[in-house]
């Protein structure tokens, strides 16, 4: 294997500089030594001396000059790495995606295929999730990109190391090796694998997205209730890798009991499968994917539908206290919601509103404290996360993309 140039690898100083580099040209684009320059705070110099151990890497290049008036042409530096791609594999309880982006995280190709929600079989999801897997690598393959970093995405709680799935309620499994199961099926699977609960990776993008936010609580619905809890930046993830379990929270007294054991808990008053049957729409699960129906089941709130119209306000008022007691455990300064539940942010937001503590108007308007948003990213929240997050990973350590 050829060495790394010894100038792209040498010291965590220079490791943060080439990141500060990268970093700017994936989030801004081509741009001139002397704006990189200004956006990082580097030193023209240092700018062109990072740069240019980035040109040998490969990882860079030089535009063709451009005149932009009577001065010098400008040259810009854009990112290169064309041979270099990130896969991101996702299973839900519906369907197993894979997604192959470059590292701008421009989207080279994506498949979709249902598994059928073989409840209690996880080895039948596993064979689906490893053949559409196994579809991006070809497609890589045939791209010419080498597959660098493999984050695997799952709807359910992840724990232990190495990291397995604890529980997937909506697919009636316990404890899975996800990553062990689709090493088995795929021996050349990529040695950067990663599993994660798609709540953090969603709750991350969505954050990303917002200027100023450090403190933020993501509350969403598709495949069951989840979210995170971002505090100072960081995700919460608590002791046992399981924090922000947000649809576990036990609201309601002597409620019905829950999967997880508990009584009461909001996702078996508000969850998916609760409103469904609630508004008669159980049966288009089978017909049409959980996300089909919960389609549909918005598609009824929306126009006033009775039975559907009931089963979002019987629902609603556990919603709202589940973002008042944490929004006053955690005081964050953005409330994102996500899911199907995004569509519906308006009615959610007033129910938030409606029982709020004297403190929220004394730090403020009290419609501001903190500010509820719909999620941008719809379905692709967390797919989305993780590539991004496997990107940053890379452009942390420069010298995993060097030729």
């Amino acid at each position: 294997m050829p060495r790394q140039p010894r100038s792209l690898v040498s010291g965590d100083v220079r490791r943060h500089n080439l990141n500060l580099v990268l970093d700017h040209l994936v989030r801004s684009g081509a741009s001139a030594r002397s704006e990189i320059a200004g956006a990082t705070g580097l030193t023209r110099g240092a700018v062109t001396a990072l740069a240019t151990a980035l040109s040998e890497a490969g990882v860079v290049r030089a535009t063709e000059p451009t005149q932009t008036g009577r001065g010098r042409p400008i040259t810009r530096l854009e990112l290169a790495a064309d041979d270099i791609a990130v896969l991101v594999a996702q299973v839900d309880a519906d369907a197993a995606t894979a997604l192959l982006a470059n590292l701008a995280g421009e989207e080279l190709h994506r498949v979709e295929r249902r598994h059928g929600r073989p409840m209690g079989d996880p080895d039948a999801v596993l064979d689906v999730l490893a053949d559409v897997t196994r579809d991006a690598l070809d497609a890589a393959a045939r791209l010419g990109r080498r597959v660098l970093e493999l984050p695997v995405v799952v709807f359910a709680p992840v724990g232990d190391e190495p990291p397995v799935v604890l529980a997937d309620t909506d697919l009636g499994w316990g404890v899975v090796d996800v990553l062990g199961g689709l090493r088995a099926r795929m021996p050349e699977l990529p040695a950067n694998m990663t599993l994660a609960s798609d709540g953090w990776l969603a709750a991350r993008a969505e954050r990303s997205l917002l200027d100023g936010v450090d403190d933020l609580v993501y509350l969403k619905s598709n495949s069951g209730i989840g979210g995170a809890i971002i505090a100072n930046g960081r995700v919460v993830e608590g002791a046992h890798g399981v924090g922000a379990a947000l649809g576990h929270l036990a609201l309601i007294p002597d409620g019905p009991p829950c999967e997880c054991g508990q009584r009461g808990c909001l996702v078996t008053i508000a969850g998916p499968d609760a409103l469904l049957e609630r508004a008669g729409l159980t049966g288009l699960v089978g017909e049409r994917g959980l996300a089909g129906a919960l389609q549909e089941l918005s598609r009824r709130i929306e126009t006033g539908e009775p039975a559907a119209t009931a089963a979002w306000a019987a629902a609603l008022p556990w919603i709202a206290r589940a973002l008042q007691v944490t929004s006053l455990a955690t005081d964050p300064s953005a409330i994102v919601i996500g899911g199907f539940w995004a569509a519906h942010t308006t009615s959610i937001e007033r129910a938030f509103r409606a029982n709020r503590p004297t403190v929220a108007a004394a730090l403020g308007a009290a419609s501001e404290v903190p500010r509820v948003s719909a999620g941008r990213l719809g379905a692709d929240a967390a797919l989305l996360g993780a590539a991004w997050a496997a990107r940053d990973r890379l452009l942390a350590d420069p010298a995993r993309l060097g030729v």
